[in-house]
């Protein structure tokens, strides 16, 4: 396994946290137009094409997530 950089984990760790703080200070200020990642959601998802793509999106992600680099049961790891 390939040793991995600790700035990488610090850049994605800082890219989460900005994206739940955005999510958070919306929610916090409902009175405002602040958008949240909800409302972008809801924007995309009235249209089928954009629930089409939110979906193909869904699916290259949990794959490139969960399943690619895995050994299967009857394959040999090496």
């Amino acid at each position: 396994m390939a040793e991995h950089s600790v700035i990488g984990y610090v850049v994605w760790a800082v890219l989460f946290g900005a994206l739940f703080a955005w999510e958070g200070i919306g929610l916090v200020r409902s009175g405002d137009v602040f958008p949240t990642l909800s409302d972008a959601v809801d924007a995309v998802m009235r249209y089928p094409v954009g629930r089409w793509a939110l979906f193909a999106l869904w699916l290259w992600w949990g794959w490139h997530t969960f399943v690619r680099g895995w050994h299967f049961l009857l394959r040999d790891p090496s």
